[in-house]
């Protein structure tokens, strides 16, 4: 006898869905990987270095100077890689220190002379030189002092002399102050400073209408110290204190004019000349493309690599410290040159290649790992749908083998069909179709528990209740049946003795 909860179920209706491939799920497996990749790659192009301008400006010096001569060659050498160099003609290295702190100067790079930022001419520098570096030093400036009268060993003997010390911007005249003040030697005192140069500083000591003059840079070229050197009268100074010179001013440089180096026939020096000189530095905004950095430095090497009077052959550029800090670009490339890309391919296509390297890496490292990780992931998320049944079976089968009432074994099928309805709606991919019928075969297993729960129950209720009805009846029997021996024969007659 079957209870009548345990009605026959009608067959599930499957309208699960098989497709070739999911696309939800892909997308959703998909969509971290490419969320990372999009944005390690944004990260890349913030970082990366623009294309480096095909146009840069430089203050040069006066038209015909050395530093003009020098942009002018520069000029034609960056146009080799089709970058175009505007040379801007100025006074001297202190405008040219003027404009590049000035940020509205549009000047890029520019010849400086080292000692031009001290503390003593900030004040003259009306901008910012913080966001000032440096490519290297080109050249020496030798500072050379000719004068008349007898031999003088110390700068300070010159008090009270008429002495030319070059035109206001000028680094001559910055260095000339310099070293006079520490002499004692000031404006407004009884030295008269007067702003001649060059070669009219020479003609002014020859007719001795000056008794000192300051010679540094394009007015202390080799062709008027010569002529200075054979004109009676004067005398060309030596620095006695030029190692304390060049320890106190750290960006002095101690240098030696060789006797006879301005003409071996006639002994002139006659004797070896002790002077300092500053450097002419190459100095530029640390914006500067690195790319143009480089160049500017190969530029430099070719211009002023040669050996003359007072350098040896490829002593210059070099990395040396001043006034500003050496440029990261700058101490990489003497360090170790220019990349790979840019010495094996022209200057704009390393420039395009070098720029695709930052933006691959983030794919390399990023992208093509996370799409190895794609398919786990799909799988992952598939099977996710499968398994999350299995714990709710799991509870059913439990509530199955432990004792239950009738109403709770309701509630447990009640709830596996709802199970089964839900499995049944799945839409799945056609490769995991095997793991979809294993669910529910295990789901149809689940239910074969409950019911043969029913039917055990229902037989043990059948047989309880057979049983009780039998003995009823037999007790309802022996109430209506008289009592007789066994066999149901008649007793005896009682029999009488006389």
């Amino acid at each position: 006898m079957k209870p009548s909860n345990g009605r026959r179920r009608p067959a599930p209706r499957l309208v699960a869905r098989f497709v070739a491939i999911s696309w939800r799920d892909l997308a959703v497996s998909f969509g971290p990987i490419l969320l990372v990749s999009a944005l390690a790659i944004w990260l890349a192009i913030r970082l990366i270095q623009p294309a480096p301008p095909n146009t840069m400006t430089v203050t040069a010096g006066p038209v015909g100077s050395s530093f003009w001569n020098a942009a002018q060659k520069y000029k034609t050498i960056l146009a080799r890689n089709g970058v175009t160099l505007v040379v801007l003609p100025s006074e001297g290295s202190m405008q040219n220190l003027q404009r590049l702190a000035d940020p509205k100067s549009n000047v890029d790079v520019g010849f400086v002379q080292s000692g031009l930022a001290t503390a003593d001419t900030k004040g003259l520098i009306a901008g910012n030189t913080e966001d000032l570096m440096s490519l290297g030093s080109v050249s020496y400036v030798p500072l050379v002092i000719f004068y008349t009268g007898q031999p003088e060993a110390r700068l300070s003997e010159f008090r009270g002399k008429r002495i030319a010390i070059g035109p206001e911007g000028s680094g001559t005249r910055q260095l000339a102050l310099t070293l006079l003040k520490a002499n004692g030697i000031v404006p407004g005192g009884p030295t008269e400073l007067l702003p001649l140069t060059g070669d009219a500083a020479a003609k002014a000591l020859t007719s001795g209408e000056i008794d000192v003059a300051f010679l540094a840079g394009d007015s202390a070229q080799p062709p008027v110290m010569a002529a200075l050197s054979r004109t009676p009268g004067i005398r060309q100074y030596s620095f006695t204190q030029a190692e304390a010179y060049a320890r106190r001013f750290p960006y002095l440089t101690q240098i030696d004019l060789p006797m006879g180096s301005f003409d071996l026939g006639k002994n002139l020096p006659p004797a070896t000349i002790h002077t300092v000189a500053p450097t002419a530095d190459l100095i530029a905004r640390d914006s500067l493309h690195p790319a143009l950095s480089d160049l500017l430095i190969e530029a430099a090497r070719e211009v002023h690599g040669r050996a003359n009077l007072l350098q040896h052959a490829g002593e210059f550029p070099a990395p040396l410290v001043h006034d500003f800090p050496l440029s990261d670009d700058a101490a990489r490339y003497y360090k170790s040159g220019k990349s790979f890309l840019y010495r094996t391919l022209p200057f704009w296509l390393a420039s395009l290649a070098d720029r695709l390297i930052v933006l691959l890496v983030p794919i390399i490292v990023v992208l093509i790992p996370g799409l190895r990780l794609v398919p786990s992931l799909y799988a992952w998320r598939v099977k996710s749908r499968i398994y999350r049944w299995y714990g709710a079976l799991i509870a059913i089968e439990r509530g199955a083998l432990a004792e239950t009432s009738e109403a709770e074994r309701s509630v447990l099928i009640e709830k596996l069909d709802a199970i089964e309805e839900s499995v049944n709606k799945l839409k799945m991919p056609l490769a995991y179709a095997d793991q979809f019928y294993v669910l529910r075969e295990h789901i149809g297993f689940v239910r074969g528990r409950l019911t043969s729960g029913y039917g055990q129950a229902a037989d043990e209720r059948g047989q309880s209740g057979q049983s009780g009805q039998s003995g009823a009846q037999a007790g309802a029997q022996a109430d209506e049946e008289p009592d007789s021996p066994a066999g149901g024969e008649p007793p005896a007659p009682e029999r009488h003795d006389a």
